[in-house]
């Protein structure tokens, strides 16, 4: 049986989960719809032929998925960066009698395991991006030459296995919120706005991309959005996807405890993030203290794309846009096809005069830690490879994606710079 929650004492039993992997991999090698999806699938699917061939030389009709062993599950654990993808491809998720969930079941495997183990100091480090900001805020031009410097990032390689080629996220001396309070001393917010958002700004926004944020909130506030500040902390994706779910909850009451006031004041959650909107809509309400909030928060979050197209569908949104876009790749971000909201982001860009968009839906790759490791970097490059073979091919006015990291790991592939799709309609405003 699928255990979904943690606060259930057979989420946490070994054998329980060793049963439960073994059901789960042997409906999905019977299936295959998955097949090349990811490294995990790779792996188990590789190990499971290589069994059967052995199996089938000794004349054995024996389950081949039987005689997987204990590292063989760990390697298919290790190789899921949570990209999601295998969800909404799988036909047989809740509420099909298997309830397979694929990303949940390999989350409750590194869950036992770091609660067994414990959590590495590179894990430690990489899942507390609000310290790490704080640091590289204060400090913005160090942290940036310690993060470009060939030497230092050789130390980093052998120290705490940070690959060495891995580009890193950028800090600024100004954070996002910084700005904001800055920002609005000079705009107001409207008399009688046409919504109300509270700007879950996200730790990657905050301290690394503070630009998205800016151009998000001068938009919002062009078509008389008000705009009230949302990030309390981390959305916890960080520690999630290592299994820290103890860190992980701590960071979704304390996100909740904040923004629930605000739902109940009649503002909306808005977030620049796809994994972190994802987080908040889908993990929350599974991993907080309080599950009533969790729901409550959750059916009031909205990605900003999927805001903006949202006031659109109800004519609260400006289509009195300059300039001539021409053609537009928009990559569609993993996370956002995980939340089945549909195109919100190419949907509104081909309301940009002269916009031609093209849609890629492959994935990055990136996820938020996975392909900064060591031993995983080379890995997630291959991973992305159908996405950078395309981009290449192009030659777009412009090429936008929803997810910061996508965009970082594009640059990194192809040296082809991207940006989020807000920042288009901030130029088209001229508010840029």
């Amino acid at each position: 049986m699928m255990v979904f929650d943690h606060t259930e004492p057979a989420y946490w039993d070994k054998e329980d989960l060793k049963k439960e992997m073994f059901r789960v991999f042997d409906i999905c090698n019977g299936c295959r719809l998955c097949d090349n999806l990811c490294p995990s699938f790779n792996k188990l699917f590789r190990r499971i032929e290589e069994e059967d061939d052995r199996l089938t030389a000794g004349k054995s009709l024996d389950n081949p998925v039987t005689f997987l062993t204990d590292h063989d599950y760990e390697e298919v654990t290790d190789l899921c960066y949570q990209c999601k993808l295998c969800y909404p491809k799988c036909p047989y998720t809740p509420p099909h009698d298997y309830l397979l969930d694929f990303p949940r079941l390999l989350t409750r495997a590194q869950a036992i395991r770091v609660k067994e183990n414990g959590i590495s100091f590179r894990d430690k480090l990489l899942s507390n991006p609000d310290r790490a900001g704080s640091i590289g805020s204060k400090f913005p031009a160090l942290m940036n030459w310690l993060n470009s410097n060939k030497l230092s990032r050789v130390l980093m390689e052998k120290t705490v296995r940070i690959h060495r080629e891995k580009m890193l996220p950028k800090y600024h001396g100004e954070t996002f919120e910084a700005w904001f309070e800055r920002w609005r001393r000079s705009n107001p917010a409207p008399e009688q706005p046409a919504a109300k958002v509270a700007f879950y700004t996200t730790c990657l926004v905050h301290f690394n991309n503070p630009d998205i944020g800016k151009d998000a909130v001068r938009v919002l506030h062009h078509n008389k959005v008000e705009v009230a500040p949302g990030y309390k902390t981390c959305c916890g994706m960080p520690s999630f996807g290592i299994g820290d779910l103890e860190e992980a909850t701590k960071k979704a009451d304390a996100n909740l405890a904040y923004l629930l006031p605000l739902v109940e004041a009649g503002y909306d959650i808005v977030i620049p993030s796809p994994s972190c909107s994802l987080m908040v809509r889908q993990e929350y309400p599974l991993l907080a203290g309080d599950r009533d909030a969790a729901r409550k928060v959750a059916e009031h979050t909205y990605d900003l794309m999927e805001y903006l197209k949202k006031l659109g569908d109800e004519g609260k949104l400006s289509k009195e846009f300059d300039g001539e876009f021409g053609e537009i790749t928009y990559h569609l971000p993993c996370h956002l096809k995980a939340q089945n909201i549909g195109y919100k982001s190419r949907d509104v860009l081909r309301m940009l005069p002269g916009a031609r968009v093209e849609m890629i839906e492959q994935c990055s790759g990136h996820d938020g830690q996975w392909s900064m490791k060591k031993e995983y970097f080379s890995l997630s490059l291959h991973a992305g490879r159908k996405l950078f073979r395309k981009l290449e091919k192009k030659k777009s006015a412009a090429t936008v994606s929803d997810c910061a990291f996508a965009q970082m790991h594009i640059a990194q592939a192809t040296g082809q710079e991207s940006e989020h799709p807000v920042s288009l309609l901030a130029r088209a405003y001229k508010l840029k």
